[in-house]
């Protein structure tokens, strides 16, 4: 058991300095709140949550805009159950940290151990603190996290080869009911033409919001967490809506090869079902 995962793109991917990531974060969401339009401002609140995952430069800004949403239950979330695809080590199923404590600069985040062993008996899912170890996908939520919501525990898993199927069955095990909050971490296209990409991603973003649970990694790179999301929104009747959508092309990329970037939001469409 290694009982601290610490951070690993702290001062890359984002600030390493506690107060310089709490200023930047909380602009971002404070940008983001003044920028939504109230009325396309979901209600009820947010189920679960799609954010990219690249250097804030990049992506934070999209990712605040979903993350804003919270502000209305910042309190009531208790839990986040929090998937990302692996980029570094390749890994079977669904994978857990082997980590009590999840590091960031502005503190530590603790691992749920009731939801580990909630899921722990499902054979897709597997123990590897090698790869969380260096993997940014979850790591770039956990700030955004800590400073949008008050006192949650966090289930992390780092997800590899699996069916939408496998990783349906791990958050449906997980569904809870309002204090739990799903995050799937996931970025768009990567490095096509602008307009290419616009175009690409628009497609794709058109088949999460009809919950078509068969996106590829060209159009995803989460698309395995994606898809498992869709099947269980289906299944939980949950209605997507899209916060924001743009490419590294708008932020801070050049327009040549560029990675596409959402923000959507999934609300039950009863305020209390469980």
């Amino acid at each position: 058991m290694h009982p601290i995962r610490p951070p690993a793109v702290a001062g890359s991917f984002y600030p390493g300095g506690s107060q310089t990531l709490s200023h930047d974060v909380l602009a971002m969401l404070a940008a983001a709140r003044l920028g939504a339009d109230p009325a396309s401002t979901p209600t009820p609140p947010p189920k679960a949550l799609i954010v990219p995952h690249a250097g804030y430069v990049y992506s934070g800004a999209t990712a605040a805009q979903a993350y804003a949403q919270l502000a209305g239950v910042r309190q009531t979330i208790r839990r986040v159950v929090l998937l990302g695809p692996v980029h570094r080590v390749p890994v079977r199923g669904l994978a857990l940290p082997g980590a009590d404590y999840f590091a960031t600069p502005l503190g530590q985040i603790e691992v749920d151990q009731d939801a580990v062993a909630a899921i722990r008996s499902l054979p897709q899912v597997v123990v590897s603190p090698a790869a969380h170890a260096q993997e940014h996908s979850l790591e770039v939520q956990l700030p955004f996290l800590q400073l949008a919501l008050d006192h949650f525990k966090l289930l992390p898993l780092a997800v590899g080869d699996a069916t939408p199927a496998e990783v349906a069955q791990v958050l449906d095990a997980l569904w809870g009911g309002d204090e739990t909050l799903i995050v799937i971490s996931s970025d768009l296209s990567h490095f096509l033409p602008y307009a290419v990409a616009r175009a690409k991603d628009s497609e794709t973003v058109q088949g999460i919001l009809q919950l078509q649970s068969n996106l590829n990694h060209q159009q995803a790179c989460g698309a395995t967490p994606v898809n498992g999301m869709l099947l269980a929104a289906q299944r939980h009747h949950l209605q997507p809506q899209l916060l924001g959508l743009c490419n590294s092309g708008d932020t801070a990329g050049d327009k040549g090869r560029v990675v596409g970037y959402a923000a959507l939001a999934f609300t039950s469409g009863e305020s209390h079902a469980h």
